[in-house]
């Protein structure tokens, strides 16, 4: 429980505060602007939250995001409209990736909103709803608190649905108001629905020669990922993952086979899922990106789905009402065994190979920039890859047991992994500290949020970051190139130094050869308690034969033609 203060004490930021410590999120992304710094105020007396102050809310609301993926909670806390559009970006990204993310902004006090005047910091209207309606769109719940009578009851509601819904929550708080204790509530679910489910789902893999465990990005939650791990052992089918799992199923685990991505799948285990009878998908989501450009070869008739909510049996019927951990719990103890899927695999599976040293001189080759990174995971490291090349690179990679990796698939933000890098390390620092984050970022993203490093280095944190300099944004080049892919170039390590200016540990570092890159990891994994910065440079063509393909099919569903409508030719 969070610790209390006396009544005569109480008010709404300081229940705020025990609020956000009572769920788990002990940690609040910041920046001050004067309708919240009466809020912060009340914030910082909560001796168990501690406030991260970064230098923009695009970077905070990054922030927020990766300590949600470590916390599964994150928290960002704004000034009115100037401070809450610049976070837009990042609060959409939260929603697209299901992070319960509760977004705090102050407001005007409530005396204003009858007044009749143009505030500071609006868009000039006389009525002050505009963040309101953006921020709609990116959240489950908004909630307006202008009156202590019903201001507990707003929170605790906001609070829950960001829980329950796993999506953020915009609370937009008038900075002279106070409240006192309310309790949280709950939802219930499950009952007939579940068991029919269950009894469907056992009758119709019982029916399949060769299916197969196909796990998703919304398996994130620990619940899930323990009852999918529960189901796997007790259905013996082997396991792939989407792009946007890696790292959700352990992938030491002897049924693991790879990841599933259609043309840049891991080596056979395309051919082994799209094969398969059945195919039960658990908290998959389907997007461009996910799909490579929609070129799978999934048929809905032969998939198992298993969603928020509800379960659908090929192209029919579906249950509703139903927890996916719930169902996949009871599942687990009625599945009949078949690894006919995972024997299959092991008859095609060749062992994992790597690229011969280079050449004396010749420059860093991209491909053996990420076996040196390889050979550094160890089971303390945590894994983030930026929006480009380094997806395809990370995603190649074997975790070990215990290392944890993050990408952000789904919205692909450029930028996001420098303050996602600050956000997952205060995590760590809460709940793991000997445990160290490995980043690999693009010059191009770098350039958008590079600011984060400095309160990297205000807070002490101790990231390896290589900063991949290949002089544009790679993945859109593959996609579709032009002028506007080439950036400036940075003396990113000149960069950073000047952002640590003697305050905090830092040590950098260039490699443009594979000796000079051998050296700088070797310094960088003993030199813990500094932040390590390492610019490796590469040529600007140099990527991975999977963004080619996954580009080129990337472009081809961009660039699709409008449907005919029949009447003229059109």
């Amino acid at each position: 429980m969070a610790t209390t203060v006396s009544p005569a004490d109480a008010n709404l930021g300081l229940h705020i505060a025990n609020r956000l410590v009572e769920i788990g999120c002990t940690s609040c992304f910041a920046v001050p602007g004067d309708f919240n710094l009466l809020l912060l105020d009340q914030l910082l007396k909560q001796p168990e939250l501690s406030l991260v102050w970064c230098c923009n809310e695009l970077n905070a609301g990054y922030a927020a995001d990766g300590y949600a993926r470590k916390r599964g909670v994150g928290c960002l806390c704004v000034t009115f409209c100037v401070g809450g559009f610049s976070a837009l970006n990042a609060v959409g990204g939260a929603y697209s990736e299901d992070l319960p993310l509760i977004v705090i902004s102050g407001g005007p006090n409530s005396q204003d909103h009858a007044s009749n005047r143009i505030l500071h910091h609006t868009t000039g209207a006389n009525e002050y709803g505009q963040q309101l309606r953006a921020f709609r769109e990116v959240t489950c719940c908004q909630v307006v608190i202008q009156h202590i009578e019903d201001a507990h009851m707003l929170l605790d509601t906001a609070i829950s649905e960001a829980m329950l819904k796993r999506k953020p929550v915009y609370i937009e708080v008038a900075c002279e108001c106070v409240v006192t204790w309310y309790l949280l509530g709950g939802r219930v679910m499950g009952g007939p629905s579940l068991w029919a489910a269950v009894e469907a789902a056992v009758e119709w893999l019982g029916g399949g020669v060769k299916p197969l465990l196909l796990a998703g990005v919304r398996t994130r939650p620990p619940a899930a990922r323990k009852a999918m791990l529960a189901l796997a052992e007790a259905s013996r089918y082997p396991v792939a993952v989407m792009p946007d799992a890696k790292g959700m199923f352990p992938e030491d685990h002897e049924q693991y086979i790879g990841m599933y991505w259609g043309p840049v799948s891991t080596p056979c285990v395309c051919e082994v899922v799209e094969s398969s009878d059945i195919v039960l998908c658990v908290g998959g989501v389907w997007t461009d990106y996910s799909t490579a450009g929609y070129s799978l070869l999934l048929k809905p008739e032969k998939m198992l789905r298993v969603d928020n909510n509800r379960v659908t049996l090929g192209n029919g019927p579906t249950f509703g009402c139903i927890v996916m951990t719930d169902f996949l719990e009871a599942l687990a103890k009625r599945v009949a065994p078949n690894d006919t899927g995972h024997v299959i695999y092991k008859r095609m599976a060749l062992p994992p190979s790597e690229p011969p040293p280079q050449a004396e001189g010749e420059l860093l080759r991209t491909n053996v920039l990420f076996k040196h990174i390889q050979h550094m995971l160890t089971p303390s490291t945590s894994l983030i890859s930026e929006v480009g090349d380094s997806w395809f690179n990370t995603l190649k990679l074997k975790l070990p047991a215990g290392c944890e990796y993050e990408l952000q698939m789904r919205y692909g933000s450029i930028g996001w992994s420098v303050g996602a890098v600050l956000g997952y390390g205060v995590a760590e620092r809460q709940t793991a500290p000997d445990r160290r984050v490995v980043a690999c970022i693009g010059d191009g993203s770098f350039q958008m949020t590079a600011q984060e490093v400095s309160t990297m280095l205000r807070y002490g944190l101790d990231p390896i970051i290589f900063l991949i300099n290949n002089g544009g944004y790679t993945i859109e080049v593959e996609i579709h190139d032009g002028p506007y892919n080439v950036i400036k170039n940075w003396d990113y390590p000149g960069m950073v130094r000047a952002l640590h200016n003697g305050q905090g540990k830092l040590w950098t570092a260039e490699a443009r050869t594979e000796p000079e890159l051998q050296a700088a990891v070797a310094e960088a994994v003993q030199r813990r308690g500094e932040l390590c910065f390492i610019m490796v440079v590469t040529h600007r063509d140099d990527c991975s034969k999977e963004l080619l393909e996954w580009g080129s099919r990337v472009a081809a569903a961009n660039s699709r033609k409008p449907p005919t409508t029949g009447y003229g030719g059109h």
